[in-house]
């Protein structure tokens, strides 16, 4: 689907592919295979960019075998996300998650924040600044020394996974679901009111949620028709937003290396 979509007409994509990492929704490849099929879906994202949008990408950790247990997905991605330019990594602190024996439990996974002209593209610190100011009051020669609105969040996000029962109300049956709140804050910071948002794989609605609570228009490209029922039950009041199906394939089949097969194998959708 992503072939026909016209050449820089997305001002922002923010989403989170599968990790290939063996989960109910996904096979796994070879890591060569998985890069490559990254590879075709990346070089389409790049075209659809408009000349000052962004791509934001939540990516975590895959077994390489004897090349390590935990391999960042970023470092195997690196060369095929030319020709774009890397502003910045951030680190998702998660405070909860699974627990480890045999090293360090898994705490944080990491976001790509990559624009097409680093001296072109939309931030507004202004609509994410981080209120828990320690000082607020606190003044020099007569001036506050911070600013009224909060202070920069940093490039370390410390929020909560999306977990079953009471500690998380926005869940759904979605086995990997990305926080509502930090959908919110990299569309709010990289995109402006009426810019189009774009998910590719897309899930339970996360990001197409955040884009119509902000005054964004969206559109995303979900594989399975449960978690297409999932996105369209969270978004049933917000009339502009699209979400296209992708052709039915069998459960168990891992998207081809063809971008228009993009459908939802995201780990935080």
């Amino acid at each position: 689907m992503l072939p026909t979509l016209p050449d820089a007409s997305v001002d922002l994509v923010l989403t989170s592919p599968p990790y290939n990492i063996g989960k109910s929704y996904e096979s796994r490849l070879t890591v060569d295979d998985y890069v490559t099929w990254c590879a075709a879906w990346l070089a389409e994202l790049v075209r659809l960019l408009a000349d000052d949008g962004a791509l934001w990408l939540n990516l975590g950790y895959l077994d390489h075998g004897p090349e390590g247990r935990c391999v960042p997905i970023a470092y195997l991605l690196w060369p095929h996300l030319r020709p774009l330019h890397l502003v910045q990594q951030v680190v998702w602190a998660q405070p909860n998650g699974p627990a480890a024996r045999r090293r360090l439990s898994p705490r944080h996974e990491m976001l790509l924040w990559l624009v097409k002209d680093p001296e072109r593209y939309a931030f507004n610190l202004d609509a994410v600044r981080d209120p828990n100011v320690k000082y607020p009051n606190s003044t020099s020669r007569g001036r506050l020394r911070a600013n009224p609105g909060g202070k920069n969040p940093t490039d370390v996000w410390q929020l909560r996974r999306v977990t079953g029962g009471r500690r998380s109300p926005e869940r759904t049956a979605h086995p990997a679901q990305m926080p509502l709140e930090l959908a919110e804050r990299i569309v709010m910071a990289s995109s402006r009111p009426g810019d189009l948002v774009l998910d590719p794989f897309s899930g339970s609605g996360t990001t197409l949620l955040a884009a119509a609570r902000n005054g964004r228009e969206s559109r995303g490209i979900e594989l399975h028709r449960e978690y297409a029922a999932i996105a369209e039950r969270r978004l049933q009041e917000t009339a502009s937003v699209v979400i296209d199906e992708a052709p039915s394939r069998k459960a168990d089949a891992h998207p081809s290396s063809s971008p228009a097969a993009s459908g939802s194998r995201a780990a935080r959708r």
